[in-house]
């Protein structure tokens, strides 16, 4: 079976963009960052003549905090993400115009988290600073991914992102922190859904050829946070909460999208496709074994007991 280069693919799916782009705007809904934020709680820091922050300010939990930096730096890092998508889509016709969309709606997310998190004091602002210095130094490359798995990732990642940023506004324990990170999260489920139906609208055009970016990114998946300071720490540290965790990814974001495809009754493969179809089979039997693994090492651990390592 032929498999389409990345301008024919562009074309191919350009109706699809089009479609989507329409219902996304007829969707989505504008919201004003700064109503989700509590301005009152403000005061100036010592640099004005306030006070320096200090660990006691903050009301989050050490693991909320640490999770609230964490989505926030990922956030920041939208240069990046801009870079990459617009390389990958192109900037003319509707696949920029869906870029500089998606670009204009996840820019309010980062300055908004920032927003509540300085006025709120709820970590420390020069450490923060720094991390995000370096996060955007470091950059992100999505290590010149081909057009289809391209937008395999960003559906994974949309959805791993809404997920996330969910489950941390819970565990603020803080109805402000949640109601920001909910609407935050409602944009980001928006953005699965345009990149889930490019990718089943592919598997309708190119079945064998999707097939294989699906496996290949559901085995060798990384959140684009990893270049964040600290990162591996901080993961752990949120993945021993159960905020974002192996079982989480395995049941809420790989397993929601895998079954929207429909990619084991998918038809008219060719042995690679065939070959595609039984590696994520593999890979999922890895990563639902991985993740009960680690929920059952966490348990142990709660309970008094770390079981050895698997």
């Amino acid at each position: 079976m032929t498999e389409f280069e990345t301008p024919a693919l562009l074309k191919l799916l350009e109706a699809t963009v089009e479609e989507n782009l329409d219902r996304h705007l007829a969707t989505a809904e504008d919201w004003l960052p700064h109503e989700y934020v509590p301005w009152g709680e403000g005061r100036n820091f010592a640099a004005l003549g306030g006070e320096p922050w200090s660990t006691g300010q903050s009301q989050l939990s050490p693991v909320a905090r640490t999770a609230l930096e964490l989505n926030l730096l990922t956030e920041d890092n939208l240069p990046s993400y801009y870079r990459e998508l617009s390389d990958t889509f192109g900037r003319p016709g509707v696949w920029g115009a869906w870029v500089n969309r998606w670009t204009a709606e996840e820019g309010r997310h980062a300055s908004c988290i920032r927003d509540y998190l300085l006025v709120t004091r709820g970590v420390d602002p020069e450490r923060l600073e720094h991390a995000r210095m370096a996060t955007l130094q470091a950059g992100w490359d999505s290590g010149g991914r081909p057009l289809l798995h391209a937008c395999v990732f960003v559906s994974f990642q949309e959805l791993a992102t809404r997920v996330s940023h969910r489950n941390t506004g819970r565990a603020c324990q803080d109805p402000i922190a949640e109601r920001l990170l909910t609407r935050i999260a409602m944009d980001e489920n928006l953005h699965m859904i345009f990149y889930r139906n490019l990718v089943q609208a592919a598997l309708e055009i190119a079945p064998s050829q999707t097939l294989r970016a699906i496996a290949d990114e559901v085995t060798g998946f990384a959140m684009p946070g990893s270049v964040v300071p600290g990162f591996a720490r901080k993961a752990v540290q949120i993945a021993q909460a159960g905020i974002y965790d192996l079982r989480i990814h395995h049941d809420d974001v790989i397993m929601p999208l895998v079954r929207h495809w429909r990619v084991f009754d998918a038809e008219g493969l060719d042995a690679g496709g065939e070959q595609a179809r039984q590696d994520l089979a593999a890979a999922l039997k890895a990563l639902d074994a991985r993740a009960e693994r680690f929920v059952q090492r966490r348990a142990e651990t709660r309970a008094g007991h770390p079981g050895r390592n698997g």
